[in-house]
């Protein structure tokens, strides 16, 4: 059955949504998309706290998991813990072409140390992927666990808005790292392994690294400081490939 798309009265809804609690903004979410709701999660250091919350209001919800192929052993651990602790509906996509083809094809793009080079990486690994699974699923919104306070080009979001044939959901914008903390310590949920060893952020192995004294921004530890978008939520539209070249998102 395919879902349709519904028109909603966004600049209304932004207004208010805007103080509505993560638990209300899930909620409101599941009961006007229904079937066509699905959430999205890289299983990444405080990954738990949105996979808690979605499935607490929404148990059999769509888990969208891009796998790139590169994850750190200790992701794919987490991602299995959580999986089998939440009950998780979980939806696993990869690209086609393999990593070993990718490397013959390309090189290893990573080592290249240049945005173009970044970008054809993660269109390949990430976003081709995940635009397949939106529309194999019939996606009409799509929640996901963006915050204002983790990159600039973040800061500007609203809690519900546009993205290509999808509407973004984002319940935890506003969200503190102590509100996150305080969440994982109240549910008892685990955190990604790689937080005892100072990460922040984590994706690949070859593109994440621990944070420094040395580092202006939490997301400096990913992609050689190079970019902070990795390309899953940024806007399909004709600017969407400047945005991927700059690092001042």
């Amino acid at each position: 059955m395919s879902h349709t798309l519904t028109k909603l009265d966004l600049p209304t809804l932004q207004t208010d949504l805007e103080n509505a609690t993560a638990q209300q903004i899930i909620t409101w979410a599941a009961q006007t998309f229904g079937p066509g709701l699905v959430m999205s999660t890289s299983f990444g250091i405080q990954a738990a706290v949105m996979l808690h919350l979605v499935t607490s209001i929404a148990p059999s919800i769509p888990v969208i998991w891009i796998d790139t192929g590169y994850l750190p052993l200790e992701t794919y651990q987490f991602a299995d813990q959580l999986t089998k602790r939440l009950q998780l509906n979980l939806k696993v996509y990869q690209s086609p072409l393999s990593p070993a083809r990718m490397e013959a094809l390309y090189g290893k793009l990573w080592q290249q140390k240049d945005v173009e080079s970044l970008n054809r990486y993660d269109q390949i690994r990430k976003v081709e992927p995940m635009q397949r699974a939106l529309k194999e699923l019939e996606a009409i919104a799509w929640l996901t666990g963006l915050r204002r306070d983790q990159t600039r080009h973040r800061q500007n979001l609203k809690p519900v808005d546009l993205q290509g044939n999808q509407y973004k959901v984002l319940p935890i914008l506003d969200w503190t790292s102590k509100m996150i903390y305080e969440y994982l310590t109240a549910h008892d949920l685990p955190y990604h392994p790689f937080f005892d060893q100072g990460y922040v952020s984590v994706g690949d192995w070859h593109s994440s690294r621990p944070l420094t004294a040395h580092d202006e921004d939490e997301r400096d530890t990913r992609f050689h400081g190079l970019k902070q978008e990795c390309g899953l939520h940024l806007p399909l539209s004709p600017e969407a490939g400047q945005s991927l070249d700059s690092s001042s998102l």
